[in-house]
């Protein structure tokens, strides 16, 4: 077992005992000590040496459990004292020892000295010197050994030493504790704080038994967050050691067995301590995992309270390096190139509550599944009966289930999802591919899968997802390495949700969404029509994108789903499959379909509903981000102007593309060749102007000349609403810093003057530079987020719809130079800001109705009065009806010029037809 040496000396002399050479592995007791070799490819060999001619108290001895009348055996006076002395002295030391004798049981005796050779300190002298052993009874001194134990004996007493001290040495005897009556209150006690201990036993790598010091409590302690190979007790008794487990074992005991240390209690698990034992030398958890000698578990990485990460990546090192237990590995995405397994992308769209399609850099679509967690479900581990007869009481027998709608939950984890993702680039890493499956009796088929963790701003969306209980995390077998690389995290997120009651895991009833799908039913969407014509702009979801113009909507406020067709195009038709044959799609229309997914799928849109077809489908106009998805289709040359566009105030913005797109000629205007131009006399209509005046609040002037008003006739709601407004703010004050402005959204905006009033956030520039538009009053202001707090339902736009109507003066031209604008703006400010007046609309346009003003006392035409002071010019305009009004405006407009007034004051500047000053005649 070790390396021996034959001591010389004359052949006809007594024997030598030969010296053989061993470390301490283990002090039994006072007396008897295990020796072991120096490893050689595996554990080395060991064997127990009884020091000779001494004896030393007997240890504790607990009671065997097969024999129910035994009873545990206490500690002998000086017992302990002497193991440790020796434990102390000895342990991880090498020693040289010599056998004096081995009887016919095998137990052999003999002498130990500390080092190399025999000249070193003999233990077996230094304990009875020590007082803490002593001679056997009977043993004469005949020999230089045993005269020397008698000299050191005789010192002991003489000295008053250990077990020669007065009293009887009853202090020197353990209370030990064998069992915890409340493990988990002992654990908790602790406060995690370290403990004093020492390694008694080693079971195998990852499980020892420990003395707790000051108290004495014999405990079994398991490694948190490991697992080492172990030994499987076979029905002789016997016991097979699994692959690497005698190595384990031996890594661990040669390290601790024996030793000092502190342990971390952590938690427990029946009378077994789960806990992080603690050497100056290192942390023999993450040591055994850095080995390839110990893999992590999930059911107890948790409560590592130096974080599980830690133990992750000590894995992972030895997983890369295919040490020992790992020696076979192979890694989840070790076929894909690095560039396959981490990367940025864009979220095209949220398929199901834990799936994505991405945009990748080189244009390709991918679609990415959230790692380790499954969505919300009908049946499963965690779905209460409760929840399927809620999502039963909400369909029709005769009708198919819509999960989104009527799987608990499920809406919520997906508006999550698209909330927080669409549009957005995210980092995607890779954690491995779920090969394809065939379906089963209980389960359908899966095609292959990427499954990845998916961050955004640093936060990992499928442990968010977890943490607000819409998803759940999927338990593995401890050997499934297919796993996301948060797991921990996850299991920790869905333990928090849990404990918050978040919901999945909420004991209150399930949301029901009832959602009315209109789509296609005439009768409903003819009750449906004249409701949302009215409502003017709507917000909506784009649930599904058919072709470049034909979409599937879902209208929050009023809980249903439409299909809505885009006003005033002709989009290329796509491929249809019809009865017995497939109608192949015209040129382009693949390519409008993709470019109205990019833009609108999943987002939210506002959208003009005009009419309705003979097929129950919503005609109308839809706008992304302040933009006109069938003016962005004109432009981009993917769709033509449709003649009833002209009906339409976005008619001008239509022309203006699609001269555009013509003349780049590409896609659909590809093979587009001019016509030669007729000039024809507009034919105008005749009909009289329409002169029907009504009172109006002048609000806001802008620097346009455009104006801001109020409908006298609603004024007293407007006051009402404002008043029960700010008694409800009054009452129940928005907490600053907690609303969050998005672009498009109605709020409420502190006013200098220390008022809320309802307002729309137009721009975010920074949490201090919010955009927002007074929707009552027509004025803008730019406030820090602290200003601005939630609109509540009770006083929305579907309340009382916004009062501030923007208008444009008729039959003038406002100047480009800024000066005189601003004289004239001045002017308008000076005579109508915050006065009531009359209005009358003369005819619309593109951005908003353009009208005559008077003052409610006088009747005097304020356009016309600015004309008179030379502040504007005339807009001539052909119609008949208006011919009257005009001349009028330009008799005006000759007297100023007489009179040099304000803009004439050099004369007629237009006589030279100064087309770069903006003004022609």
């Amino acid at each position: 077992m070790a390396s021996s040496a034959q001591s010389g000396g004359s052949s006809g002399g007594p024997a030598v005992p030969t010296v053989q050479r061993g470390i301490i592995k283990m002090v039994l007791s006072g007396c008897a000590i295990i020796v072991r070799g120096q490893p050689r490819g595996g554990p080395p060999p060991e064997r127990q040496i009884n020091l000779s001619n001494i004896r030393a108290g007997n240890l504790a001895r607990r009671a065997a459990a097969t024999q129910p009348d035994a009873k545990d055996t206490p500690d002998e006076p000086w017992a302990f004292p002497a193991r440790e002395f020796l434990r102390k002295k000895l342990i991880g030391k090498e020693v040289c020892f010599t056998i004096e004798n081995k009887t016919p049981q095998g137990r052999e005796y003999g002498m130990i000295y500390l080092g190399k050779d025999t000249n070193g300190e003999n233990i077996a002298e230094s304990l009875v010197a020590e007082g803490l052993a002593t001679r056997r009874e009977g043993m004469r001194a005949n020999n230089p050994e045993q005269n020397r134990l008698s000299e050191c004996e005789e010192q002991a007493k003489a000295a008053k030493k250990g077990m020669w001290s007065e009293g009887n040495g009853s202090h020197t005897i353990r209370d030990l504790k064998y069992t915890i009556e409340n493990p988990r209150h002992f654990v908790d006690s602790h406060h995690q704080k370290p403990v004093n201990a020492i390694i008694e036993h080693v079971r195998d790598g990852s499980v020892v038994r420990a003395l707790l010091l000051p108290d004495y409590y014999l405990v079994t302690v398991m490694l948190s967050g490991i697992k080492c190979p172990t030994f499987r007790r076979e029905a002789d008794g016997s016991e097979t050691p699994e692959p690497f487990a005698a190595e384990a074992k031996f890594f661990t005991e040669s390290r601790l067995l024996q030793r000092d240390v502190q342990i971390i209690l952590e938690s427990c698990h029946n009378q077994n301590i789960l806990g992080t034992i603690l050497h100056p030398n290192g942390n023999i958890t993450e040591l055994l995992l850095k080995e390839g000698f110990a893999r992590c578990v999930d059911w107890s990485i948790a409560v590592y309270t130096r974080g599980a990460e830690k133990l992750r990546a000590a894995e992972r090192f030895a997983k890369e390096r295919r040490l020992r237990i790992w020696r076979d590995y192979v890694a989840p995405t070790a076929n894909l190139d690095q560039k396959d397994k981490q990367f940025v992308a864009k979220v095209m769209q949220v398929l199901n509550a834990d799936a994505i399609v991405v945009k990748l850099n080189s244009g390709d679509y991918k679609t990415i599944h959230l790692s380790s967690i499954r969505p919300p479900r009908l049946e499963g581990e965690n779905t209460q009966r409760r929840q399927f007869n809620a999502a039963n009481s909400i369909m029709d027998k005769n009708k198919k289930l819509r999960p989104l709608y009527d799987i608990p939950y499920m809406f919520e984890a997906r508006e999550f999802l698209r909330k927080k993702l669409i549009g957005k680039k995210v980092n995607v890493t890779v954690d491995y591919i779920r090969p394809a499956s065939p379906a089963t009796e209980t389960v359908p088929a899966f095609s292959e899968r990427t499954c990845a963790t998916v961050t955004i701003g640093g936060i990992n969306i499928a442990e968010a997802l977890v943490s607000k209980g819409l998803a759940t995390v999927i338990r593995y077998r401890q050997d499934d390495d297919q796993r996301s690389s948060h797991y921990d995290e996850l299991l920790a997120a869905e333990a928090r949700a849990i404990k918050n009651g978040k919901g999945l895991h909420s004991k209150k009833e399930v949301p029901i969404h009832r959602v009315a799908d209109i789509s296609g039913d005439t009768q409903k969407a003819k009750q449906f029509l004249p409701f949302l014509q009215r409502a003017g702009r709507s917000e909506a979801v784009v649930e599904y994108v058919f072709s470049g113009s034909r979409l599937k909507l879902y209208l929050p406020k009023e809980t249903c789903l439409i299909t809505f067709l885009l006003a005033g195009i002709e989009c290329p038709r796509g491929a249809r499959n019809l009865p017995g044959l497939v109608q192949e799609g015209e040129p382009f229309s693949e390519e409008a379909t993709l470019f109205t997914k990019e833009l609108v799928l999943q987002r939210e849109v506002e959208v003009e509903v005009e009419s309705m077809d003979k097929a129950g489908n919503f005609i109308g106009w839809l706008h992304i981000d302040g933009a006109n998805l069938s003016v962005l289709l004109v432009e981009h040359a993917l769709s033509k102007v449709h003649f009833t566009a002209e009906r339409s105030s976005y008619y001008k913005s239509l022309l203006s593309a699609e001269e555009a797109a013509k003349q780049k000629k590409e896609k659909v205007w590809a093979h587009y060749e001019e016509q030669p131009v007729e000039e024809v006399m507009p034919v105008l209509e005749e009909k009289e102007r329409s002169a029907s005046y009504k009172p109006v609040f002048v609000t806001e002037i802008t620097d346009d000349l455009h104006f801001y008003v109020q409908d006298v006739e609603t004024g007293t709601q407007l006051e009402k609403l404002m008043e029960n407004m700010r008694n409800d703010i009054a009452s129940h004050p928005p907490v600053e810093g907690s609303y969050a402005p998005r672009r498009g959204e109605f709020c409420i905006a502190k006013f200098v003057d220390g008022e809320w009033y309802r307002a729309r956030v137009e721009k975010v520039e920074s949490p201090a530079k919010i955009h927002v538009f007074y929707i009552d009053y027509g004025n803008r202001e730019v406030l820090p987020s602290t200003r601005l707090g939630t609109l509540s339902p009770a006083f929305s736009t579907r309340v009382l719809p916004a009062q501030a109507t923007e208008y444009a003066f008729a039959f003038i031209q406002v100047p480009q130079d800024d000066d005189a604008r601003t004289d004239a703006v001045d002017s308008v400010v000076r005579d109508i800001q915050n006065t009531q007046c009359l209005l009358n609309v003369e005819h619309l346009s593109a951005g908003c109705p353009h009208v005559t003003l008077q003052f409610a006392d006088s009747k005097g035409d304020v356009g016309l009065g600015l004309v008179k002071e030379g502040l504007v010019m005339v807009e001539v305009r052909k119609e008949k009806q208006f011919q009257k009004v005009i001349t009028e405006y330009l008799n005006a407009q000759e007297s100023a010029k007489s009179a040099r007034l304000n803009l004439w004051r050099y004369g007629d500047f237009r006589a030279d037809d100064a087309d770069e000053f903006g003004y022609s005649r």
